[in-house]
């Protein structure tokens, strides 16, 4: 959607909008005035933003007027402060000394300063940062709109960088096309992505993670921790550099040649954006840039985020929204993203952040407690992104069940292209660590695997990187325990193993067959990654032993690792072929609790799985349409560390009862599932 597309002399346009909102979720018709009122106001905002003379991308492209710039033989670095008396760039070029050459300018009235240089009084890799002055006060800061930050290996300081390589990166591969079918993400974090027990680096994953993540069969990347953050350990959520990629993991053109080999494997690229917040450091981050604290974000304890120590932007502010807008296009002009995983939505669009908060009715998305400034910026944010790309992929994080995020904008939405379920991971936590599976509900279980809004794309999960963070413990450690150390091993048997390989199986089959439009994997969960994710910090005595990935278990062919590898490796085949979960309608067959059977049925497939832990069932009765069917999943087949207790070659076909009232008789193992296709019958065609 560009400026052309919105007339806001013409309000049945938006009327339109209204009705499709509407008739897609008819418990919003007594929400007509709010929802009318957000989308005006971000009409509004956009003609603010624009006068009607630019389009939003174009407004948008603030990257390429702030921060440090090298054109027609010169360098020229713009800053916005609007507080600041004086400023001076000081660095290596200067022996870090003020002086007064390298003093800004101030240029406009709204504070934008401005520097034009010699081509020889920088060069590539000089260090520098600003010397702010305020009136009551200086300080040093790093560029806000600075593309490159490095720290100091001695004393932990961070400084911008001059980067203008001799030997750019030259792009070699198109962006790939938007996925038909299932979005399969592959969450990932460059820095624990190694074995060793150190810090990835850009150039390590391309060589070593993406080969395997491409035989893994996923077909898109979500990457963590990309913009620059102060503190390793914060998993890539307090920003502090939102135009410069983290330089721990290497430098701009390597992390250009990550993206341009994972566009040759026909991977999409998203990038993890923290747009929700940002760090509270003063000389590397935005906090009290220009000595007010409120710049940036919002005055007073509005501005502070209570639960995450960091602080909060006034997405009402225009210098704001061009900054972040800005950020958006940045990444996918510089860097080449093909779109953007929103963190933190919940605690962006409410003025509680979603703290302590249950949400429970309708009435909790339309009151005062919204935060529509929010709503808007991220409105604008995907007009943004999907009018610089129509491949483009965004996905909302929110635990709230907000109605309308994912709705498109043309529909008056906020254009999300997906939602992540996030109950439901949640749920797997609960289940797995306070219940037994001989207890589990398959009511419950198929209500919460189900319950999502029908209007809106959505991408389930059974863990993320949230789920295995230290404190926490990944599903595979809720099911085993400490023996996931010592029996492993394939020579060896082990009743707790077995049932956690079993439930790992069918916890993922679950989760992928029921999903709306997507799924997700955390790396290394898929093979049954032990242990859980703690960053160097001092409570661990700064250990690197669980930030990386043990690759070596899942290859080694004498540990079972490899057998929830293999079986994840077929389930992403299985959704890739057959196009589950592309937003087809799912029917529930039979559900009993007591033998805790649950089938359904997907896009012509029938999924049985059995859930209970001792009792397989032998000629057991599901219903299906008369035909055919072959085996297309078998979670008990040898190969993923099952018993192989189905013939993998069988035919199965429909019996009738004595009311015509058609059924497959199956034989269905404990603690397995099985999937089966409608195929040809060749007694009828031999």
């Amino acid at each position: 959607m560009t400026k052309n597309d919105i007339d806001h002399s013409h309000p049945e346009i938006i009327d339109g909008m209204l009705r499709r909102r509407l008739s897609a979720d008819p418990l919003l018709t007594p929400y007509r005035d709010v929802i009318r009122r957000r989308i005006v106001r971000t009409d509004e905002m956009e003609l603010r933003l624009t006068s009607g003379k630019i389009t939003l991308a174009d407004f948008a492209s603030g990257h390429e007027y702030f921060g440090m710039h090298f054109k027609d033989g010169r360098w020229v670095f713009r800053e916005w402060a609007p507080n600041a008396r004086e400023i001076y760039l000081k660095g290596s070029f200067s022996d870090w000394k003020v002086m007064d050459r390298f003093a800004l300018t101030r240029i406009s009235d709204t504070g934008v300063w401005e520097i034009t240089l010699d081509a020889g009084d920088l060069a590539h890799g000089d260090l520098y940062r600003l010397e702010m002055r305020w009136p009551g006060g200086r300080g040093d800061r790093i560029p806000a709109w600075i593309r490159r930050v490095v720290q100091n290996p001695d004393n932990g300081s961070f400084n911008a960088q001059i980067w203008r390589p001799d030997a750019p990166h030259q792009w070699r591969h198109p962006r790939p096309r938007k996925q038909r079918g299932p979005l399969l993400v592959y969450e990932t974090h460059i820095g624990m992505a190694q074995d060793a027990e150190k810090i990835g680096s850009y150039a390590e994953f391309r060589r070593n993670v993406l080969p395997r993540i491409r035989r893994a069969g996923y077909n898109t990347l979500q990457i963590m921790a990309v913009a620059e953050h102060p503190y390793y350990a914060s998993f890539g959520y307090q920003v502090s550099n939102f135009f410069a990629c983290s330089s721990r993991f290497g430098t701009p053109e390597d992390l250009k040649a990550l993206v341009d080999e994972a566009h040759g494997m026909g991977f999409l690229v998203l990038m993890d954006l923290v747009h929700s917040h940002a760090v509270k450091n003063e000389v590397e981050g935005l906090s009290r840039f220009d000595g007010t604290p409120f710049q940036y974000f919002h005055e007073g304890d509005r501005g502070d985020h209570p639960a995450w120590d960091s602080r909060c932007f006034d997405y009402d502010n225009v210098h704001i929204l061009h900054f972040l807008l800005s950020n958006c296009r940045f990444w996918m002009d510089e860097y080449r993203f093909d779109g953007f995983r929103f963190d933190g939505v919940t605690s962006m669009i409410y003025t509680h952040h979603g703290l302590g908060k249950a949400f429970t009715v309708y009435d909790d998305y339309f009151d005062e407690s919204v935060d529509e400034a929010a709503l808007t910026y991220l409105t604008l944010a995907n007009r943004v992104v999907h009018t610089l790309s129509d491949t483009a992929v965004t996905i909302a994080e929110d635990v709230s069940g907000m109605p309308g995020l994912a709705a498109p904008l043309e529909d008056g939405g906020v254009g999300f292209d997906y939602r992540f379920a996030m109950g439901i991971p949640d749920y797997w936590i609960r289940l797995t660590k306070d219940t037994p599976d001989e207890f589990w509900s398959m009511g419950h279980l198929w209500h919460e695997l189900t319950n999502r809004r029908a209007d809106e794309q959505t991408i389930s999960y059974a863990e993320s990187h949230d789920q295995a963070l230290v404190g926490d413990q990944t599903l595979i450690f809720r099911l085993m325990g400490s023996r996931i150390y010592s029996h492993m091993s394939v020579l060896t048997e082990d009743i707790a193993v077995a049932r956690g390989i079993a439930l790992h199986k069918l916890i993922r089959l679950a989760t992928l067959a029921t999903a709306g439009h997507g799924y997700l994997n955390f790396m290394g969960n898929e093979f049954g990654h032990p242990e859980w994710i703690d960053f160097p910090r001092e409570g661990n005595q700064w250990s690197y032993r669980y930030a990386r990935r043990q690759w070596h278990l899942m290859d080694d062919p004498l540990l079972r690792y490899h057998h929830l590898a293999t079986f994840d490796r077929d389930l992403t085949a299985f959704s890739t072929e057959y196009q589950i979960p592309f937003g087809q309608e799912i029917f529930l067959l039979h559900l009993d609790e007591g033998s805790r059977v649950l089938a359904f049925l997907r896009a012509g497939k029938v999924f049985a799985f059995n859930f209970h832990p001792t009792r397989s069932h032998t000629d057991y009765w599901i219903p299906a349409a008369p035909g055919a069917y072959r085996v297309a999943l078998d979670t008990d087949r040898e190969g993923y560390g099952g018993l192989a207790r189905q013939d993998p070659g069988m035919i199965h076909y429909t019996l009738t009862d004595r009311i015509h009232r058609h059924f497959l008789s199956l034989y269905l193992p404990s603690r397995t599932a099985l999937v089966l296709a409608p195929t040809t019958d060749d007694r009828e065609t031999g």
